[in-house]
């Protein structure tokens, strides 16, 4: 059996960043790594769609915390002791320069994950941490004062262990067998699937700011709404996917969403509409785009509203006034089923919060059991906050295994 003073589960973002500032500040430590695949870091690969989001341009704690559907209360201390600046000046210290981006995400300046993963290896190389490939956690068990964990090729034996491997319903099923809960994990990051004659044909097309509703809730979000192939995508629609997670699995991702596309009252947009009536008498409908909308969403919607592409501003009737002014601020769709979101999948689910000693990220149930990053019950809105709940975790767990 091969002793080591820390074992770190999971060759992730979470794992690498404890395994790095344990060793970093108390270089005396043996620390070692067990990834179950060929490959460590294989998320930070794909995130960002390659480019790897680090974190958000959140600098207020309490703002922060917004961002976290799950987690939102038990991270506010936490972000207290590690925060957004912190993860940049890390980050910069050791060559990484990085740079914020109009809508606050943070990458590194080379626009590369490449660039985090190569920092990560080196530095775990610089101070000694082992990295074992292929050691796909079979069982974990508490032993006198040790953790005894067995994978398909070696035991290993510590006093110390940090669980750090995002969703993996393996490892909640041993974590589970030792004694702690896991709440049942549902998928967090989606976009959700439409089929409708107004948006049908139009992939690609982005509104810049819309207000979206699920009726028969109080889930409601803002921001750029992008038409793909499959329905609809993009902030506005992510952000309600993690927020109505739980929601939407109880429904079997069958719900509806109303959609305020102009961010208009319906009566104001009817005056609007009833001005357009007079000063574009002589114009079609069809080819006036207005309120800033992109033309072929302006096209579908004024097709829905009784219209065809000859009708003139002039010849509108009531109905038809109030048709395009429904259409343009309270667009009812169906929505039946979910797809992925990238290659960036995450979940809602994982351990029980209240098993966890937030001050530490220590189980409660067991001494030095730690845990970072997803593979607890904390998931976040896209934009880099699940990796800075990754970074925080796994710092606070660091400083503590060091005292």
């Amino acid at each position: 059996m091969t002793k080591k003073d820390v074992i770190i589960v999971g060759g992730g973002a979470a794992g690498f960043f404890a395994a790095i500032n344990i060793a970093e500040q108390n270089p005396t430590l043996k620390v070692a790594i067990l990834e179950r695949g060929k490959e460590v870091l294989t998320k930070v690969k794909v995130s960002g769609g390659g480019r790897c989001n680090v974190t958000h341009a959140e600098f207020i704690p309490q703002e922060l915390t917004q961002n976290y559907p799950r987690g939102e209360k038990e991270l506010l201390g936490p972000f207290h002791q590690f925060m957004t600046g912190d993860t940049m000046e890390w980050f910069e210290k050791r060559g990484v320069t990085l740079k914020i981006e109009d809508d606050g995400r943070i990458f590194p300046i080379t626009n590369s994950s490449q660039t985090i993963i190569d920092c990560f290896l080196n530095e775990a190389k610089k101070h000694n941490v082992e990295i074992l490939m292929n050691q796909s956690v079979k069982s974990i068990k508490n032993k006198n004062g040790f953790y005894q964990i067995e994978t398909p090729h070696d035991s290993f034996s510590s006093e110390k262990i940090v669980i750090a491997t995002g969703s993996n319903p393996k490892i909640w099923g041993l974590l589970e067998h030792l004694g702690h809960t896991v709440s049942q994990p549902v998928p967090s990051l989606f976009t959700f699937n439409i089929k409708d004659k107004r948006i049908n044909d139009i992939p690609g097309v982005v509104v810049q700011n819309v207000e979206i509703n699920v009726l028969n809730t109080s889930l409601c979000s803002e921001g750029p709404l992008l038409i793909t192939h499959w329905g609809m995508s993009a902030p506005a629609i992510l952000k309600l996917s993690a927020f109505g997670a739980l929601k939407f699995a109880a429904c079997d991702y069958k719900f509806q969403i109303e959609i305020n596309f102009i961010k208009k009252s319906f009566d104001d947009c009817l005056d609007i509409l009833k001005n357009l009536k007079q000063d574009l008498a002589k114009k079609t409908v069809f080819k006036s785009t207005q309120f800033n909308l992109p033309k072929r969403l302006w096209h579908k919607l004024v097709l829905a509203s009784n219209m065809d592409t000859e009708t003139r501003w002039a010849d509108l009737n009531k109905f038809q006034l109030e048709t395009l002014s429904n259409q343009l601020t309270t667009a009812v769709f169906n929505v039946d089923g979910k797809s992925t979101f990238k290659e960036e999948f995450v979940t809602a689910g994982g351990i029980n919060l209240k098993e966890v000693n937030f001050k530490t990220f220590e189980s409660k149930l067991f001494n030095n059991l730690y845990f970072a990053g997803e593979v607890l019950n904390i998931d976040a809105i896209t934009g880099g906050f699940n990796f800075q709940n990754a970074w925080t975790g796994a710092f606070i767990v660091a400083q503590n295994i060091v005292k």
